[in-house]
C-alpha cells in the first residue's frame, strides 16, 4: 500500500461535532482512523471510542489506534449498517456519531483490490475481502441491460449504454480480467472529444461497479435510521458524502428529522402532531477549501452535512 491518509474535512467536522471529554462516540467508516484520532484526542481517557468498519485492514489501523489513545475503545469487524444495528440492538446511547461514506484512501492505495482506474489490477473492489460478490462478476456475469442499468443509475454515465454494450461484445471474445482491460474497453466506447471533460473516462464506471459491489447506497439507507436510533437526545450526527446519489440520501434523511407539522397548509390547527425530531446543523453542505483541495486532490467532491437529535424517534 503506497500513499498517506489525509482525512477530508477533518477541521469542519470536529467543529461541527464539536467533541467533549468523556463523551461516547461512534466512527461508523473507520477506515485508515484520521479522524478517529482526532475525536479520540478531544474526548480523553474518560471518553469511549467506537469504530465500525468491514475492511480487515481497518482493524489493524484501529488496534494501532487503540495503542496510541487515552480514551476507551470499541472495534465491531461490520458494515455500518450492521455494526449501528448490533449498537442499537444493546442500547448503546451515542452522543456523537458520523460517517465518511465511500471509499477510503487506504483501499483505494491498496493496488492489488482494483479500486483504481489508475493502474492495473485485477477486477475485485471489494471492501470486505471476505464478501463472494467482485467486481469481476458483475463486469463479465451480468447481462448487458443489467450492466447499462448500473451505470446509468449508480455511475450517473452518459454513455452507459455504449459502455454496456462495449462489455459485452468484449467478454464474448475473453473475460476482462483487469482494471486496465476494462478501463480500455470503456474508451473505446466513449466517443474521443468527449474522453478530456470531466475527469477520467473510466471514473463514473468504477463508481457504479463499487457501489454495487460493496452495496453501499443500501448501506447508507439502513444505516441512517439505526445511527440515528443509537444517537442519544442532544446528539450529533454528521456525514460526508462523494457523489450526489450518497449526498441527496444524507440530506433527505436530516431534512425529515428536522421537519415538524407536515399538515396542509389551509388546515386551520395541526392535525398530524408531529414536531422535529432533530435540528439541522448544515443548512447547506460544507464544502472543502480550495486550499484543502490543493493539498488533498481526492477531497474536491466532498460534503459535510450534520444535525442535532432533539428527541427520540417516536
Amino acid at each position: 500500500m503506497t500513499g498517506i491518509h489525509i482525512p477530508v474535512l477533518a477541521g469542519e467536522l470536529i467543529e461541527l461535532l464539536d467533541p467533549q471529554p468523556g463523551q461516547v462516540v461512534v466512527d461508523c467508516t473507520l477506515g485508515g482512523g484520521g479522524h478517529a484520532r482526532l475525536v479520540a484526542g478531544r474526548i480523553g481517557p474518560t471518553g469511549t471510542l467506537i469504530g465500525i468498519d468491514r475492511d480487515p485492514i481497518a482493524e489493524e489501523r484501529f488496534a494501532e489506534l487503540t495503542a496510541e489513545v487515552s480514551c476507551t475503545t470499541r472495534f465491531i469487524r461490520a458494515d455500518f449498517a450492521q455494526g449501528l444495528e448490533q449498537l442499537a440492538r444493546e442500547g448503546v446511547q451515542a452522543d456523537l456519531v458520523y460517517m465518511d461514506l465511500g471509499m477510503s484512501s487506504m483501499q483505494v492505495d491498496t493496488w492489488e483490490r482494483g479500486f483504481s482506474y489508475a493502474y492495473d489490477a485485477p477486477l475485485d473492489m471489494r471492501m470486505d475481502s471476505e464478501q463472494e460478490l467482485t467486481a469481476h462478476e458483475v463486469v463479465n456475469g451480468w447481462d448487458e441491460r443489467r450492466l447499462a442499468r448500473l451505470l446509468k443509475e449508480y455511475g450517473e454515465e452518459r454513455y452507459a449504454s455504449k459502455i454496456a454494450r462495449a462489455i459485452a461484445r468484449t467478454r464474448e471474445q475473453q473475460p476482462i480480467e483487469t482494471t486496465q482491460a476494462l478501463v480500455d474497453v470503456i474508451k473505446s466506447a466513449i466517443p474521443i472529444p468527449a474522453q478530456f471533460g470531466g475527469g477520467h473516462p473510466a471514473k463514473r464506471t468504477f463508481q457504479a461497479i463499487r457501489i454495487a459491489v460493496n452495496e453501499e447506497l443500501e448501506q447508507i439507507d439502513d444505516g441512517l435510521p439505526f445511527a440515528w436510533d443509537v444517537l442519544a437526545p442532544g446528539g450529533r450526527l454528521a456525514a460526508i458524502s462523494f457523489h450526489s446519489l450518497e449526498d441527496r440520501r444524507v440530506k433527505r434523511f436530516l431534512v425529515d428529522r428536522a421537519r415538524g407539522c407536515i399538515c396542509p397548509p389551509d388546515l386551520p390547527i395541526c392535525a398530524c402532531g408531529r414536531t422535529p425530531e432533530g435540528e439541522l446543523l448544515t443548512r447547506r453542505a460544507i464544502a472543502p477549501t480550495a486550499g484543502e483541495v490543493a493539498h488533498n486532490p481526492r477531497a474536491k467532491s466532498a460534503h459535510l452535512r450534520g444535525a442535532l437529535k432533539l428527541k427520540e424517534m417516536s
